[in-house]
């Protein structure tokens, strides 16, 4: 069976993969980043699965390992995950 991704979910998934492959990018943050591509492929309505995904960058934000670099691009993030 194979799972359908929302299409409007396909470039916050780019940027999380991109994030994730950056070398400068904390363990934590990747395995947060991990979490976050699992929430958002759920088979749950859309809704539910972003609000899930917010919350898990909202931890993230106030993360003092990460460079100020992928604290902006987590910030994009969620600006993209909060117009769906």
């Amino acid at each position: 069976m194979t799972q359908s991704i929302d299409e409007r979910l396909v470039p916050v998934l780019e940027v999380i993969e991109e994030i994730e492959l950056e070398s400068t990018t904390p363990k934590n943050v990747r395995q947060a980043l991990i979490t976050l591509k699992s929430i958002l492929t759920e088979e749950k309505e859309l809704s539910i699965n972003v609000n899930k995904a917010l919350s898990v960058l909202e931890e993230l934000e106030t993360d003092n390992n990460m460079q100020s670099y992928t604290r902006t691009q987590i910030w994009n993030l969620v600006s993209a995950l909060e117009m769906l």
